[in-house]
């Protein structure tokens, strides 16, 4: 008998993978976490139903919400991690020796408790020195901070369920007043291609416009998540993703990546037509 697993990513659109073994599943007070180890893709950890991590193609995803951002500011030394339970975000920032501390923030400690089990190349910095794990709400977290972090990464579920509060004008302004001077700002933003998750992609844009003087929106690739086509924010108060992007800087750090370069980095910010249209008009 074959083992499938299937999310239904839209009313009409469904991906599927076949499954070697069902390896762990549970339930915690938020979510409810699987582990399976599929054929074409190695372990694959969902969270209620939805691909949040697989071994084959999370490098994409977590070098694109970190180095983007380190590639800018090369003096970045304080970090905030909101979410990002699979550890593979601090993974990414721990191979820059100029980061002197890192805090990270997940509301629910099974799903680091299952990465650390089931994903352990992806996982391998949650115990280190220089970060700070807390498990709590990421929104009651970032009250009544000022001038802390050099960088803010918001590597949330979707707005849905534990993840629906890292994507309010109230959350915003709270990071926004919580990062240094040239402090920066990325969040995951969701597909363009589908509805339903290009309505978040615009309203997350259109509410960073509001807080910070300089946001820009850029693309990865990553085959399991809805689409294929992911999006990413960039905000800062004062450093464009492009005009002060740290190239040569950057690539002298000598940092080893699978995805990461800093000629796709200027190419992750040429979007195509249609998506630059649903970001700059706002509709979707």
């Amino acid at each position: 008998m074959e083992l499938w697993y299937t999310e239904e990513q839209t009313e009409h659109v469904r991906l599927s993978l076949k499954v070697k073994e069902h390896l762990f599943s549970a339930k915690s007070d938020f979510q409810t976490v699987d582990v399976l180890d599929t054929y074409e893709y190695g372990r694959l950890m969902t969270i209620d139903g939805l691909v949040m991590v697989t071994e084959k193609d999370e490098f994409v995803y977590h070098d694109m919400i970190v180095h983007t951002a380190m590639a800018v500011n090369t003096n970045i030394k304080t970090a905030l991690i909101i979410g990002g339970g699979d550890g593979g975000t601090a993974r990414e920032i721990m191979k820059y020796k100029n980061i002197e501390h890192v805090d990270m923030v997940e509301i629910d400690k099974l799903v680091c408790d299952v990465s650390r089990e089931f994903f352990p190349t992806i996982s391998s910095e949650l115990s280190n020195r220089r970060l700070s794990l807390y498990y709590e709400d990421g929104v009651a977290f970032m009250k009544n901070k000022e001038n802390i972090y050099d960088l803010i990464i918001i590597d949330s579920t979707d707005p849905i369920g534990p993840g629906e509060g890292l994507f309010t004008t109230e959350f915003y302004s709270d990071c926004f007043k919580a990062l240094t001077k040239d402090g920066i700002l990325i969040n995951q933003n969701e597909s363009p291609v589908y509805d339903q998750f290009a309505k978040e992609a615009v309203r997350a844009n259109q509410k960073l416009k509001k807080i910070f003087p300089i946001v820009k929106v850029y693309q990865a690739q990553i085959p399991t998540y809805p689409s294929g086509y992911w999006l990413f924010g960039f905000a800062s108060k004062t450093l464009d993703p492009l005009k002060d992007l740290k190239a040569e800087d950057w690539n002298n750090l000598g940092l080893k990546t699978k995805y990461y370069n800093t000629d796709l980095h200027l190419g992750a910010f040429a979007l195509p037509n249609y998506v630059k249209e649903k970001i700059e008009n706002g509709n979707v």
